[in-house]
């Protein structure tokens, strides 16, 4: 990455009290979940990372109570921000063990007053005990609940709960990289498995003649469907389901053989169910995107006796940071 500062569009920064019953703010400290207090960053936003900081500092001033892990009490536990790289638009998610917000109205015209870039705040309700970060339920308390980014020459838009790069610089060369790789024609059929919010699948679009992207959140995918639109591409279809049932229904009851397939699953890779479709359909080209090389070298040996590995090409996605 040419400048490889600063360049994170989202925080996700966990609150909660330090030994001392302090209010704290800040990133888990290795396999553990003490907070430890940080006062700047050089991979956050630093627009973002100042906005968190305004959103503790009221939480705190006001006395506004502090989830507690031990205990289950509490209500502020995340405070998540993000941005568009290219459009500036800010995103505030206040993620809560509750449903209300000590005024919380308040918050919200102070924070759109003093960061007129912030065009929506959203409160999540997360009331299990669980170290999932987001809960299901958003609710809009600035805005249309999402924010616009622009990646190459489309314009996407991000929810709470939407994957997205968190590095869209790299982001934009990685996809640039695995469409080259795929050398698609307009003559091609081809799936996008863990599509996200379409992004790959519409970078794949002006290329072929028709993208079937597949993603289990449906929240994404109801995204992806509004950014085909808002970027007008009418060849591509995105289906909300576990990727597993949804190429076997794909194959077996819609009798779509892909030409190609572009696979860009989360760190646990590939199922079994999958990679045995992709032996059976034997499509033309695999592109496999891998945020996990042990993963992805136990898939690619499930492949290679009926697929020959042509490339690998490693891209920087997180620069000065470790695989853990």
């Amino acid at each position: 990455m040419e400048n490889p500062y600063h360049y994170r569009n989202k925080a996700q920064y966990p609150i909660g009290l330090d030994k001392n019953g302090q209010p704290v703010m800040g990133v888990f400290a290795n396999r553990t979940h003490e907070i430890i207090p940080i006062d700047s960053c050089l991979l956050q936003n630093q627009k973002t990372e100042q906005i968190a900081k305004y959103i503790f500092d009221y939480i705190v001033k006001n006395r506004i109570s502090i989830y507690d892990e031990k205990t289950g009490k509490g209500l502020i536990r995340h405070i998540v921000t993000k941005i568009g790289i290219k459009t500036n638009e800010i995103m505030c998610v206040l993620v809560i063990n509750g449903r209300e917000i000590p005024k919380e109205r308040e918050l919200t015209k102070k924070i759109t007053n003093t960061f007129p870039e912030v065009k929506a705040i959203v409160k999540n309700i997360n009331t299990k005990n669980t170290n999932v970060i987001l809960g299901q339920e958003n609710i809009n308390l600035y805005g249309n609940g999402y924010i616009e980014d622009k990646l190459g020459e489309y314009i996407f838009k991000i929810s709470p709960l939407s994957f997205y790069q968190v590095n869209p610089i790299q982001a934009e060369r990685l996809y640039k990289e695995g469409v080259k790789a795929a050398n698609i024609t307009k003559e091609d059929i081809v799936f996008d498995l863990y599509c996200g919010i379409g992004t790959i699948s519409l970078f794949m679009s002006q290329y072929a003649k028709k993208v079937y992207g597949i993603e289990i959140v449906q929240e994404a995918v109801t995204m992806a469907k509004e950014n085909a639109q808002w970027n007008q591409i009418e060849n591509v279809e995105f289906i909300a389901g576990d990727v597993e049932k949804a190429l076997d229904d794909l194959i077996y009851k819609k009798n779509i053989i892909p030409d190609m397939v572009m696979i860009d699953p989360p760190r646990k890779g590939l199922d079994s169910r999958s990679i045995e479709n992709l032996l059976t359909i034997q499509p033309k080209r695999l592109v496999y995107i891998s945020c996990n090389p042990a993963t992805l070298m136990r898939d690619l040996a499930k492949l290679e006796n009926l697929y020959e590995i042509k490339t690998i090409n490693p891209v920087d996605m997180f620069p000065f940071t470790r695989a853990l």
